[in-house]
């Protein structure tokens, strides 16, 4: 199992380049089955108030229900905040996804920004990196 950090997802939805074709490399690998994966559950929230904002409820709706059909929610309960901040990180959200995929047992964090998860009890890999260690 893997998590997916929210940079990446909105790669994807917002057909960011330079970085779409990679990040949707990786969600590719979880469409097709070749990986379980999760998202944090605040990525859902944040991503259906972006989608709704620049485009309409219903495409945010969508965009939720294709994301729920493919992965694991990462739950934030009490105990992933307060071993957020048994971390002491400077940002709290960050900590709170380390947090989360260490709950869930994952192998890696995807991330964009792994920089910011150079603490993290989870690795974190790019989504270059993710790609060439899950293929070699």
């Amino acid at each position: 199992m893997i998590l997916i950090d929210l940079n990446v997802v909105l790669d994807v939805v917002q057909k960011r380049e330079p970085h779409y074709s990679t990040s949707a490399a990786v969600i590719g690998r979880v469409t097709e089955g070749y990986v379980l994966a999760c998202l944090p559950a605040h990525a859902f929230t944040t991503l259906h108030y972006l989608v709704s904002r620049h485009q309409t409820t219903a495409t945010a709706n969508r965009v939720v229900d294709w994301l729920l059909r493919y992965f694991e929610v990462a739950g934030t309960t009490d105990h992933e905040l307060k071993r957020a901040r048994a971390l002491d990180w400077p940002d709290f959200e960050d900590a709170v996804v380390a947090a989360a995929a260490e709950s869930s047992s994952c192998a890696h964090i995807v991330t964009r920004n792994v920089r910011d998860f150079r603490d993290s009890p989870v690795l974190a890999l790019t989504p270059e990196e993710y790609l060439f260690d899950s293929y070699y």
